[in-house]
């Protein structure tokens, strides 16, 4: 399908930019993560993975607080989908964690982290694993 085409020449094209030239890759995840959604909004993977290329886009380019909004959802969208335990549910986790506390809230970073994603991460990883 050409529309599946556009969408991979498009991620890739933004993946190649992305390290020198953030401002520039910004816009192309958007479009991306636009065009999943409109044709493939059953591939909840796929979405998934265009909003956390377009989040990490994001954070390159200093927009935290998009990026955060972005992480809150992608962790949700995984917590329903994948479980709490799952191995990208934590990895999801662990990212929102660092974005919360990039924007200073502490409190909150602290709170996630004892009370949802480390004893969940313990749990299913084991003590040993390093996160």
């Amino acid at each position: 399908d050409r529309d599946w085409n556009r969408c991979r020449a498009m991620q890739t094209l933004a993946g190649a930019v992305r390290s020198s030239q953030a401002e520039v890759a910004l816009p192309m995840y958007a479009a991306n993560l636009a065009l999943i959604r409109r044709h493939w909004s059953c591939l909840e993977d796929v979405i998934l993975a265009a909003q956390s290329n377009l989040s990490a886009c994001l954070q390159s380019v200093g927009r935290d607080d998009e990026a955060l909004g972005l992480n809150r959802e992608i962790y949700a969208s995984c917590v329903a989908m994948l479980g709490v335990s799952h191995d990208y549910t934590i990895a999801t986790g662990y990212r929102l964690a660092r974005s919360l506390c990039k924007l200073g809230l502490v409190e909150e970073t602290k709170i996630f982290l004892r009370d949802q994603l480390l004893p969940v991460a313990r749990r299913s990883l084991g003590v040993d694993h390093h996160l």
